[in-house]
């Protein structure tokens, strides 16, 4: 079962960037969909953005529409998650998932399904703060 290993978080403050990366131990292109999720304690955890590897369909959730971009590097098996503008409701733990089953990045993204053969990164922390 491969492996995701997420990177990148860190304290920003309100207005900055940060990229995010979700190494993956083998193909990202032996996953059908890949992406990211973040959880607060106390809250559901949501699906941030999500895409598939064939076609590069793209979901993103409202919340970060505009300021979040996914993008995939097959040669690096890395899934990027690039966030601009960030904000306090931004801070979170930001998860990478995939799924090597057929499935749409909006299904991903609003059911957290990966499935016996997918996984889940540990996590990275963002926080957002002044």
């Amino acid at each position: 079962q491969p492996q995701l290993v997420e990177s990148g978080g860190d304290l920003v403050q309100p207005g900055g960037s940060l990229r995010l990366s979700c190494a993956a131990s083998g193909s990202t292109l032996d996953f059908y969909a890949i992406g990211w999720f973040r959880q607060v304690p106390g809250k559901d955890r949501e699906g941030v953005s999500c895409v598939t590897s064939s076609d590069g369909n793209t979901y993103y959730a409202d919340s970060v529409k505009g300021r979040f971009t996914i993008s995939t590097d097959n040669a690096k098996s890395t899934v990027y998650l690039q966030m601009n503008n960030l904000t306090p409701e931004d801070t979170a733990v930001y998860y990478c998932a995939a799924n090597p089953r057929p499935t749409s990045a909006q299904g991903l993204c609003l059911t957290a399904r990966v499935g016996g053969q997918g996984s889940w990164g540990r996590g990275t922390q963002v926080t957002v703060s002044l």
